[in-house]
């Protein structure tokens, strides 16, 4: 198995960073740190790092074609503009969820969101997976979730894969791509009795997966047709949280990672977690879609 090493680009010591998108047109990453409710944005020609305080939990924040970004949070989703720092509700789906949020979510080729939801107290399977289409209608494709999170699709838009922590695998759909359906839900890798749990995941131009390993100091890369673990890219933190390809050429992956619990003895031998890491595996990866609503 090939290995790679990560290099800590951003030591933010965030409590659980997550959702990375990479900004194609401006050459800036796009993260979150979900427990403060930050939406923050990296330079990686500077090393700045700006932020956002959203007041509620936020789970993920993808781009639009409007300008603005699409957030899934504690309260539901909500566009926000990074020029102006105000947001706006979009949707509520889950109001009579209150101890629901939004997790993972992430656009398909089309440009329609995916967007997952949990419990906060991440034990019930009261989540669900929706689908929000260009003109803001909303509709679900999976419930009895436990914790909502990777998303990625095949190169031709024949498959979308998913995440649902807990379970230790991935799954895959078939998916129409006209018609923005999941069918067949089935296994593709599959993890248990391991260590680790599969947390965000990306997809390359050869169609492998990339899925951050929580619990296991790293991100794998997974061939699906076999389940196999092919790469690894060694995150020198345990908890591993999600992956995104960046960079002018999508040849760098930036990886996002949790201090959540953390004790002291721990921050003595991850004293970046919670930073942003930064790998170049020798392939190249698929950009982040904006939404097209």
């Amino acid at each position: 198995m090939t290995r790679f090493q990560a290099e800590c680009v951003y030591s933010g010591k965030a409590v659980l960073a997550e959702g990375p998108v990479w900004d194609e047109v401006a050459q800036l990453l796009y993260w979150l740190d979900i427990e403060r409710g930050k939406i923050c944005r990296f330079d990686p020609a500077s090393k700045g790092n700006e932020e956002w305080i959203l007041g509620t939990r936020v789970g993920f924040a993808v781009n639009t074609e409007k300008g603005d970004m699409l957030a899934g949070t504690q309260e539901g989703l909500i566009r926000f503009s990074c020029g102006t720092g105000t947001s706006t509700p979009f949707a509520k789906p889950e109001a009579e969820l209150p101890d629901n949020r939004f997790n993972d979510g992430k656009c398909d080729l089309q440009g329609r969101l995916w967007a997952g939801t949990m419990s906060m107290d991440e034990t019930k399977t009261a989540g669900s997976l929706y689908r929000v289409d260009e003109d803001g209608s909303l509709s679900q494709h999976a419930d009895m979730v436990r914790i909502s999170n990777g998303l990625a699709w095949s190169s031709d838009s024949r498959k979308m894969y998913y995440i649902d922590s807990p379970t230790q695998r991935v799954d895959v759909f078939d998916y129409d791509a006209a018609g923005g359906e999941n069918s067949n839900r089935r296994p593709v890798i599959d993890l248990t009795g391991e260590s680790f749990f599969p947390d965000g995941m990306t997809i390359d131009v050869e169609d492998k997966l990339w899925v951050a390993l929580w619990e296991g100091w790293g991100v794998g890369r997974f061939d699906p047709a076999t389940g196999e673990m092919i790469a690894k890219v060694e995150v020198p933190v345990a908890c591993v949280t999600s992956c995104c390809f960046g960079g002018p050429d999508l040849e760098d992956l930036y990886i996002t990672t949790a201090s959540r619990s953390m004790k002291v003895e721990d921050w003595n031998q991850q004293p970046d977690a919670g930073g942003i890491f930064i790998a170049r595996p020798d392939v190249k990866g698929t950009p982040s879609i904006r939404f097209k609503g």
